[in-house]
């Protein structure tokens, strides 16, 4: 997995009920095609999810979940893509990674499930460690930190230390600060403008801001997902500048010209 100059991720949601485009890539055959089609458009990888994980979003099974993202992942991996599948239970781990898969994306930081943490550590897979306060179902009500910046670092460190402790080599380790889960809009600028912190850590960051509400809240405006192309940017742009390389998104022909075209500016050259 390659972050230089910048590694752009495709989101493949095979649920149907996603914010952005729940049920738009439900069936299989459809879901393959976008994850050829987000690779064709530029994509370094691809993010396969089978539970949706936005506010309030229903609990589902594990067995149901692998139903959905399985037959994806194998078809995927027949064309050597590089796959990262969306999941915070074990069961489905186990699955995805028997399948193939390279990474796994944890919202929870491998915390929802008390066997997730030593079927990662049994595996050569990449985890991805994201911060999240509350659950999906209860994360936006009402969400409350004393210092947002300094206890989001503190639980992804705590995180890591964990990971590392129980045999998972850091080089394996990416976080992300978790835009939207869990924060209000003052909370998801105040970590988007501080990124260049969490590179303290060690870790290489990830960047999930595609098409999520803070940017229609910035906007003060209704602004459905497919709308906030433009925001979506410029948050992957900001967050480019401060020295994150690794961005998990919806449009990724756009996402990738702005990144080169910002990359070529940046170095003078193509």
């Amino acid at each position: 997995m390659k972050f230089d100059p910048y590694h752009i991720m495709g989101i493949v949601n095979v649920t149907p009920d996603s914010f952005s485009d729940g049920g738009k890539f439900l069936s299989t055959d459809d879901a393959i095609n976008h994850a050829r089609m987000l690779i064709a458009a530029g994509a370094n990888s691809v993010d396969i999810g089978g539970e949706s994980t936005r506010p309030n979003a229903d609990i589902m099974s594990p067995d149901e979940e692998i139903a959905r993202v399985l037959p994806v992942i194998k078809a995927v991996k027949r064309e050597n893509i590089f796959v990262s599948v969306d999941t915070r239970n074990a069961k489905t781990m186990r699955a995805v990674i028997d399948a193939g898969a390279d990474m796994i994306n944890d919202v929870s930081a491998l915390n929802h499930d008390p066997k997730s943490l030593s079927v990662i550590a049994n595996s050569n897979v990449k985890i991805c460690l994201m911060h999240m306060q509350g659950t999906p179902q209860t994360m936006q009500q009402n969400p409350h930190y004393v210092d947002v910046l300094q206890e989001v670092k503190l639980f992804l460190q705590s995180r890591v230390d964990v990971c590392k402790n129980t045999g998972i080599k850091k080089d394996r380790i990416i976080i992300d600060v978790g835009i939207g889960f869990g924060k209000t809009l003052e909370h998801n600028l105040t970590l988007l403008n501080n990124l260049a912190d969490f590179k303290e850590l060690g870790c290489p960051i990830m960047l999930g801001t595609s098409r999520k509400s803070f940017i229609e809240k910035i906007m003060g405006e209704v602004t459905p997902p497919d709308a906030r192309l433009a925001g979506s940017i410029a948050s992957v742009l900001s967050a480019y500048q401060r020295g994150v390389k690794l961005f998990r998104v919806h449009d990724v022909n756009e996402t990738k010209q702005a990144l080169t075209v910002c990359n070529a500016i940046e170095n003078g050259t193509r």
